[in-house]
């Protein structure tokens, strides 16, 4: 005998379960990072109107650099519009949640293509010096640092701390229930956010020390060996925010401890658990297919009941295989 069933952590009016698994913050997150996005878009325009009407190609330049993490920023903030206009749509089955992941992995190819290019202009300067405008530049990249030191503490805001602070004294007053991985909690859509425009606060603070370094000893070729250690960095956020996000996308099991665990809460009475998926619906929100032998009268609430202390388990489906 075979039965099947499924259960979500919230219900609708209807008494049907919901597929709604956006993060936490999503609302909070969603709204940071337009006021970000507009932060660097007066900056972006300050900037190419003022080069254009001094005859700076420096700032026109810095204007345009920052209107590439502007785009990617746009990016992040309209997959959080969507994901949450869009997420009641019967059209997705397992609701939007995964949108953020999708745009952030996105946004890391974007992340890697700037890396390649900051690569391959900072390496023709060795093969081919420019003339730099030292009293010019330091400047400029001064402004741009505190624009994206400004954006970063704007995009986090403390939201990880208070986050972090109330699991803790969630799991404090609920030793029965257990908790995921920290991954598993992750917005990569507002990771991507600040790593792109960390990613510009580095490469503003390795600009300065190349050009003060140009300036004052005369080693101007420290401007573009800043500029491939800048690069190089890059590419390493980008790398792994690629990983991470890919993962998600191809359903890769999120939390390895958490799989094992569920194992055994099943197996723990002589049932015997003969499949198991495990993947991520949306920041703080996994889902699950189990599949269980038993020889007992057991149906599949009784396994329901058993997974209830896992949290992060927002949709579960179980199957239930009875041997005599």
């Amino acid at each position: 005998m075979m039965h099947d069933a499924a259960n979500s952590r919230a219900h609708d009016a209807a008494g049907g379960h919901s597929h709604v698994f956006l993060g936490e913050g999503h609302a909070t997150n969603e709204r940071r990072t337009w006021m970000v996005i507009a932060l660097c878009s007066v900056m972006m325009i300050a900037e190419i109107v003022g080069g254009l009407l001094f005859g700076s190609i420096a700032l026109v330049a810095d204007g345009l650099h920052m209107s590439t993490h502007a785009s990617a920023l746009l990016l992040a903030a309209l997959a959080y519009s969507y994901a949450r206009r869009h997420a009641e749509d019967s059209r997705f089955s397992f609701g939007t949640g995964k949108l953020g992941d999708l745009a952030g992995f996105t946004s890391a190819i974007v992340l890697a293509m700037i890396a390649l290019l900051i690569g391959y202009e900072a390496a023709t300067r060795f093969i081919w010096p420019v003339q730099i405008h030292f009293n010019e530049a330091i400047p400029i990249a001064a402004l741009g640092l505190v624009v994206n030191v400004a954006s970063v503490l704007l995009l986090s805001g403390g939201t990880a701390h208070d986050h972090e602070h109330g699991q803790e004294q969630e799991h404090e007053h609920d030793h029965a229930h257990e908790h995921a991985c920290r991954t598993t909690q992750r917005d990569n859509n507002m990771r991507s956010a600040i790593v792109h425009v960390l990613a510009d606060a580095g490469v503003s603070v390795l600009v300065i020390i190349g050009l003060s370094f140009g300036l004052w000893l005369g080693l101007a070729w420290m401007d573009p060996l800043v500029g491939l250690i800048g690069a190089v960095v890059i590419a390493a956020w980008s790398y792994s925010l690629i990983r991470d996000t890919g993962a998600i996308l191809l359903d890769m099991n999120p939390d390895r401890g958490m799989a094992e665990r569920m194992r055994a809460a099943i197996e723990a009475d002589g049932d015997r658990l003969t499949d198991l998926h495990l993947w991520r619906l949306g920041p703080g929100h996994l889902g699950a297919i189990v599949s269980v032998t038993t020889r007992r009268q057991r149906g599949a609430d009784y396994y329901q009941s058993l997974l209830r202390r896992f949290r992060a388990l927002s949709h579960v489906t179980v199957q239930v295989q009875q041997h005599q």
